[in-house]
């Protein structure tokens, strides 16, 4: 398929149209040197768009590079420094970029969010948390009370380890809100609504006493790891949909 093809694609069913307050600039970020003509027969998928996930898509085969974060956000960025550092692989290898944020953390079922729920068993899931006008979470309920410490261990994949864990909420865990990423703040909501577990990417220092107070379990499992959940989800897709062949570039922070 063409770059132009993917994109139409990724588009049926993203949707980024939806979400117009996204400060990323969804879709194709980088062309190639021919969109609308070159085939594209392999499609490396990673949260971030950075040198590093750039040269090892290239070292690998693939003529697209397809993210949750990419390399351009608002306004227009001069290409120098450490940008034009990011940019040059691209360029040099004549690999596309596609990016897909706020999209990609809310589509149901390949998005951040929804693939979370999924994976700890969420029912009756409903759209939560509220960001710049954009409904972007999930809220829903497990098929039977888990221990705070056996839904911790659902979160993430085996081997992965939470950022951190607030373990100050029931015993018994029924009801769970979840927003990946950078959604800390966004635990007030979870307040608002009862919920008895809240699960994002990160905490900062302050919030510590808020959720001890509020009386809720916190599940931070750690920015990337929250969010390696979509991109592999669309990679899954595109696979069995398309019959291309794809990669997981894995660049964990650690954060």
């Amino acid at each position: 398929m063409t770059l132009n093809e993917l994109d139409t694609y990724f588009r049926s069913f993203l949707k980024p149209e939806d979400y117009t307050s996204d400060v990323s600039r969804n879709g194709i970020q980088i062309e190639n040197s021919a969109p609308d003509k070159k085939q594209i027969t392999k499609i490396a998928f990673a949260v971030d768009a950075c040198a590093e996930t750039a040269e090892k898509a290239a070292q690998q085969g693939a003529g697209l590079l397809f993210v949750h974060h990419g390399l351009f956000w608002g306004d227009c960025e001069t290409i120098t420094g450490v940008h034009y550092k990011r940019v040059a692989p691209f360029l040099k290898n004549d690999l596309a970029l596609y990016a897909c944020h706020i999209p990609l953390d809310a589509n149901n079922p390949c998005g951040n969010n929804y693939g979370l729920a999924s994976r700890i068993g969420l029912q009756k899931t409903e759209p939560f948390g509220e960001w710049r006008g954009m409904t972007i979470g999930v809220k829903g309920e497990l098929p039977e009370p888990l221990s705070f410490d056996q839904l911790t261990e659902k979160v993430l994949e085996p081997g992965e380890k939470p950022l951190a864990v607030l373990k100050f909420g029931k015993d018994k865990v029924r009801t769970v809100g979840i927003i990946s990423g950078g959604a800390a703040d966004d635990v007030y909501m979870a307040v608002e609504q009862n919920l008895d577990a809240y699960i994002t990417g990160e905490i900062g220092h302050s919030l510590y006493h808020y959720v001890k107070e509020a009386g809720i379990n916190f599940i931070a499992g750690g920015h990337y790891q929250t969010e390696t959940v979509g991109v592999n989800l669309v990679r899954e897709k595109v696979e069995k949909e398309l019959g291309l062949e794809t990669v997981f570039i894995d660049v964990p922070t650690d954060l």
